[in-house]
């Protein structure tokens, strides 16, 4: 099982939505979003995933954005209603990250009819492993994210997911101009092997988050593909005239050609790849959050015809 967890930003909500309506999505995939903004696209994405009979997990204590301050406010009613009635499908499934408010947590959602063994929980601080053994006991909670370090390892065992991030971040994206390509994962072949019934990792966004945006110099378009040993590597492509934030669309055209020129070579077809191509032949530029999307498609369909494909 992969379980990606993504931001419930607009254009991560849009390439699983995109994902899901277009039947490119594994049963094998069950998405995690941390909701970061109230919004029609939030609600219309799980919504989407109801529809298509489809679990999805949804992070109830979201540690960045604005999602809880802004279901308080009056203007956002109507999807606060939608969001509650929602949770409470048989599709969606409740995500916490393990932190000192746990225990609390845990109590107010057994009080709302949802107990411990249908939690997944997200531990990922060492100082929290202690909050997690205080709040759920001898409880065995649905699935358990863990990175894979040895006191998680010993104190977490039921049920565990290994949780790791993988996308290699630079400061700028011009800083990838120098790497074509590099590792980025091998956990889809040794999960199992290792313990875990599952691997989990932030796509090709990573853990980062920001609540701004802003002109780049450069353009990057970041692509996920398979070696010949099944080994998980991440190709860039990088614009060439990144002197200024001027013509984004002219940059996007140079990062696209050399993924274009590339992909003669590789094949792959994925929708997110062909969305890209199209792009570029029809001379259009979508925008950064677009070209994000794409990417983030492509990562999950390209994972999905894996674990389709994966013996058991």
């Amino acid at each position: 099982m992969y379980f990606p967890i993504l931001r419930g930003r607009q254009f991560e909500l849009l390439a699983l939505r995109e994902c899901i309506t277009g039947n490119l999505l594994s049963e094998r995939v069950l998405p995690i979003i941390e909701p970061v903004k109230a919004s029609s696209t939030f609600v219309k994405t799980l919504d989407s995933f109801i529809r298509a009979d489809r679990r999805v997990s949804v992070i109830r204590n979201p540690h960045v954005g604005s999602f809880v301050k802004d279901l308080k406010k009056e203007s956002n009613q109507g999807i606060k209603d939608a969001v509650s009635a929602l949770m409470a499908d048989q599709h969606l499934i409740s995500a916490l990250y393990v932190d000192s408010h746990l225990k609390s947590f845990v109590e107010q959602m057994k009080e709302q009819g949802l107990n411990r063994d249908n939690l997944i929980l997200i531990c990922n601080n060492p100082d929290s492993i202690g909050f997690y053994e205080n709040a759920i006991g001898d409880a065995i909670p649905l699935y358990n994210l863990i990175p894979d370090k040895g006191d998680f390892r010993r104190r977490i065992r039921p049920n565990r997911v290994l949780c790791e991030d993988h996308f290699p971040k630079q400061s700028r994206n011009v800083d990838y101009s120098g790497i074509e390509t590099e590792f980025f994962s091998n956990d889809h072949l040794f999960y199992s092997d290792d313990g875990y019934k599952g691997f989990s990792d932030y796509s090709v966004v990573g853990d980062e988050y920001s609540e701004t945006g802003f002109a780049p110099y450069a353009v990057a378009i970041h692509i996920v593909f398979f070696d010949d040993k099944k080994t998980l590597r991440i190709a860039h492509f990088v614009s060439d005239s990144n002197d200024d934030i001027s013509d984004p669309a002219r940059k996007f055209s140079e990062a696209a050609k050399k993924l274009v020129d590339w992909n003669q070579t590789m094949r792959l077809d994925t929708a997110g790849i062909k969305a890209f191509e199209s792009a570029y032949w029809s001379q259009t530029y979508p925008g950064l959050g677009v070209l994000k999307k794409y990417s983030i498609m492509h990562h999950l369909e390209l994972m999905s015809r894996f674990l389709d494909g994966a013996k058991e």
